[in-house]
């Protein structure tokens, strides 16, 4: 090797300058890097110099910057639109579009350019950085150091190793993304790296779904922020980050895993071929006010609100069958509400008890502050525990919060249809069962629907409603209106294992197992992607432990059996934690450790 890669680099190049190039070049010149900006076009140059001054006009508004500092960074940001700009660089990144042909042909004019020792990092996500550095004269110089977008913002580095890729290099390019107050997590070289290997196959599925018309665009979206605490839904993220640039990703997972989840749903061909790339072109999944808005507007798809839908029924009263967390959770909500709530258990005592855990909860809430002690005792008297389901003879609306087994479920539905008044809709809380099978325990198929609630229902703003095939349109308005009157937010789905949110999300935390199966990344390293490259609110591995191991992989396996994908198996790895009777926090031990209580 001719010199060091491991001296500071204090000059960095940074070509192409798009959206995300403009990102990086933003981060590296406000932590004091001389950055020499080269595009080809011109324009794109004036604009990233365009955007860097109004970007810093802003941070001295807000007092991030001062004025000498704002000075001190524009100074520090030159451009040029040729490659030979970059021959005093110490590391040279490349972000052009997401096209072989054009990124060996900046890696192959760079080596007549710069030093021997300059570092030359690609911001590939999907194509193979091997690749890319064989055509190098010096491989093991080149490696990939993928930002997230925006780049001033996202905390995530993904620096990317190919199996040329000298140690030294990585430490350089890993030391500088400590400086720039980023977070580098050091992976292998594979289309998606960690948090777009994860991010993508979730999309695709969404997309998927969308296409197969087993939801609207907005419920997907809906059930995934809500129920998840994501802060996009996959589609419109799919707008944002562009629907060709998704397509590209996922052939190059695609071309490499030979797995059924990870290639491109054949809505994203049509929508690129078309020209709806997203927000970018001002219509993809979505219409936007113009190209390159956030803004969305109405179109031929946008669903009707729920005033022009056909009419419900009267409710007025609930019972709730059950005595757990679930049950006493949705009877809190339909009780502070302002409705009649008859909670039924298999005995008095249990009852009584899940009344006393409704107390407890809504004194939490008063000491708080969110409600008066006056509210919470009249919601708590609008609660009549019983020991038998006799007591739902009067009820409007009947809702099963008990044991996620099929047997029981029915058992019960075929009670609830004896004892329940015509005309009053029974409901399933399931997460996983097949609602027809509860309607067909019943003489009224018609008014069964499923209402999954998410955990804790009291705080959890989605409902997914659950339309069988012989679901009735008023049982479908009623229980929506119904949603709306608890302060919900309904979804419509199809009778179908996973419903939207575990079908979209519990494939995604399979496939972070495998990854870690695999010995590709670490625990670790894969949570704080997501949660840094993604904006989960946990990592894969943190929401696996609370959802409990024992229950992921029941759903897996429900999935798996609808869905008969062998993507969907359960990764081996989960199955040997919960035999080994390791599920999560409940137990102390799942994929981590925890302090016993």
């Amino acid at each position: 090797m001719d010199a060091p890669l491991n001296a500071p680099l204090n000059t960095v190049a940074v070509i192409g300058l798009g959206t995300m190039g403009t990102g990086i070049t933003e981060v590296l010149a406000r932590a004091g890097r001389e950055v020499i900006g080269i595009d080809i076009s011109q324009a794109a140059a004036t604009r990233a110099v365009e955007s860097l001054e109004a970007s810093t006009a802003r941070a001295v508004r807000r007092e991030r910057l001062t004025e000498e500092e704002r000075r001190g960074v524009l100074t520090r940001f030159r451009t040029f639109t040729d490659l030979r700009a970059a021959a005093d660089a110490d590391l040279v990144i490349e972000v052009v579009p997401e096209s072989y042909e054009i990124k060996q042909q900046v890696v192959r004019e760079l080596d007549a350019v710069v030093r021997p020792e300059t570092i030359i990092a690609t911001g590939t996500n999907a194509l193979s950085v091997t690749r890319l550095a064989a055509e190098s004269a010096r491989p093991e110089r080149v490696l990939g150091l993928h930002f997230f977008n925006p780049a001033p913002a996202m905390k995530l580095v993904e620096v990317v190793s190919s199996v040329l890729t000298a140690p030294a290099a990585v430490a350089a390019v890993t030391d500088l993304a400590i400086a720039l107050g980023k977070e580098p997590v050091a992976v292998g070289d594979r289309p998606g790296f960690v948090a777009d290997g994860l991010l993508f196959g979730y999309l695709n599925q969404a997309a998927a779904m969308y296409e197969a018309k087993y939801a609207s665009r907005e419920d997907i979206d809906a059930a995934m922020r809500l129920g998840c605490g994501l802060p996009m839904g996959p589609l419109a993220l799919l707008d944002l980050i562009g629907v060709d640039t998704a397509r590209t990703v996922l052939d190059a997972m695609y071309a490499e895993s030979q797995d059924r989840l990870h290639a491109p749903a054949p809505i994203l061909k049509q929508l690129s071929e078309a020209g709806l790339t997203g927000r970018k072109a001002g219509r993809g999944f979505y219409t936007y006010a113009e190209a390159g808005s956030a803004e969305v507007v109405r179109d031929a798809l946008t669903p009707v609100e729920d005033e022009e839908r056909a009419p419900g029924r009267t409710v007025r009263s609930v019972g709730v069958a059950g005595s757990g967390t679930m049950a006493s959770g949705i009877a809190e909500v339909f009780a502070k509400a302002g409705f009649s709530v008859v909670l039924a258990a298999r005995t008095e005592e249990k009852a009584e008890t899940a009344k006393s855990r409704i107390g407890k909860s809504l004194s939490r809430s008063v000491d708080k502050g969110r409600m008066t002690a006056e509210a919470a005792a009249q919601t708590l008297e609008r609660i009549t525990p019983a020991g038998s389901y006799e007591a739902f003879a009067d009820v409007d609306l009947a809702l099963e919060a008990i044991a996620e087994d099929l047997d029981i479920k029915r058992q019960l539905f075929a009670t609830l249809d004896k004892v329940c008044k015509p005309g009053a809709i029974l409901a399933t809380t399931t997460s996983s069962l097949p609602v027809v099978a509860c309607a067909r325990a019943t003489s009224r198929p018609r008014d069964v629907i499923g209402m999954h609630f998410f955990n804790p229902a009291p705080a959890m703003k989605l409902v997914e409603v659950v339309r069988t095939v012989v679901t009735g349109d008023d049982v479908q308005a009623t229980v929506r209106e119904v949603c709306t009157r608890i302060r919900k937010h309904p979804v419509d789905c199809g009778d179908r294992a996973g419903f939207i949110v575990n079908a979209l999300l519990f494939p995604y935390l399979n496939n972070a197992i495998k990854m870690v199966e695999q010995h590709y990344a670490s625990l670790d390293d894969i949570d704080a992607a997501m949660k840094l490259g993604g904006g989960y609110p946990m990592g894969p591995f943190e929401l696996l432990d609370v959802v409990g191991l024992d229950v992921s992989l029941a759903i897996e396996k429900v999935l798996h059996r609808e869905f008969r994908d062998p993507g969907l198996a359960p990764a081996p790895l989960l199955e040997h934690l919960v035999a080994a009777g390791c599920l999560g926090r409940k137990t102390g031990r799942g994929f981590r450790e925890y302090a016993r209580r």
